[in-house]
C-alpha cells in the first residue's frame, strides 16, 4: 500500500518565500504542499478546505498575528500540526508562539534540510525549536515559574485559608472583611497567579508559599 503524503499548507504573505518553500518541500517524497495563503482569513479557509496534517505559519501577516491564528486554529483542528516560520526571535513573540500550541518555532535563515526534518518530527508528535531560540525559550519558561507574582499579605492571607478549606463567608468572618471584598481580593489573587479557581488556586499556594 502506498504510504500517506504529508500535507503541507504554507501561509506566508510573501509569495517568493511560498516558492521557495513549496520548491524545497517538493524535492523531498512523500511531502505535498497542498495549499498557500497569504493571510490568516485564507489559511482558516483553507485549513477548512484542504485539512492539511502541517502549517508552516509566519508570525507578521497582514490582517493578524501568527501566534493568535495559532490559537485559532488550534481551537477548531487540534490535531493539526503548526510550525512558526519566521523572521522574528523576540522573547514575547516566542513565547506566545509557544504558549498558543505551535508544535514548532523556526527562524527563517535555519538550514533547508531542517525545515524538512522539523517537518517529518511533528507529524510523529516531536516538538521542534530552532537551535538559536531553545536557551531563550528555556530561560523565560524558568523565569515565568520562579517569578514572584506580588501578591499582597491580605491576598496571601485569603490563599492560605483558601488552602484550608474555608469558604468565603468563613475568610471574611476571619479577616473582618465583607465576603464581596473577599471575592475582590480573590480575583485580583487569581489573575496574579494565574489560575482560574479555588482548587488551583490552593493547590498553587500549598506548592510556593514560604514556610
Amino acid at each position: 500500500m502506498q504510504k500517506k503524503n504529508i500535507n503541507i499548507l504554507l501561509v506566508d504573505d510573501h509569495a517568493i518565500v511560498r516558492y521557495g518553500i513549496r520548491s524545497l518541500i517538493e524535492r523531498n517524497d512523500g511531502l505535498r504542499v497542498c495549499g498557500e495563503a497569504e493571510s490568516l482569513q485564507e489559511a482558516y479557509q483553507k485549513v477548512s478546505e484542504l485539512e492539511p496534517d502541517v502549517i508552516l505559519l509566519d508570525i507578521k501577516l497582514p490582517d493578524g498575528d501568527g501566534a493568535a491564528g495559532c490559537r485559532e486554529i488550534k481551537k477548531i483542528y487540534p490535531a493539526v500540526k503548526i510550525i512558526i516560520l519566521t523572521a522574528f526571535a523576540e522573547d514575547s513573540i516566542v513565547m506566545e508562539a509557544v504558549t498558543a500550541g505551535a508544535e514548532g518555532y523556526l527562524l527563517k535563515n535555519i538550514d533547508s534540510k531542517n525545515i524538512i526534518t522539523a517537518i517529518r518530527d511533528v507529524v510523529m508528535g516531536k516538538s521542534i525549536l530552532d537551535p538559536k531560540i531553545v536557551g531563550k525559550v528555556f530561560n523565560l519558561v524558568k523565569n515565568n515559574e520562579t517569578k514572584d507574582p506580588g501578591l499582597t499579605p491580605q491576598e496571601k492571607n485569603i490563599l492560605e485559608l483558601i488552602s484550608q478549606g474555608k469558604t468565603n463567608k468563613h475568610i471574611g468572618k476571619e479577616l473582618f472583611i465583607s465576603e464581596k471584598t473577599v471575592r475582590n481580593y480573590l480575583s485580583k489573587a487569581f489573575r496574579k497567579i494565574n489560575v482560574s479557581n479555588r482548587t488551583e488556586a490552593a493547590i498553587y499556594w500549598s506548592k510556593h508559599k514560604k514556610i
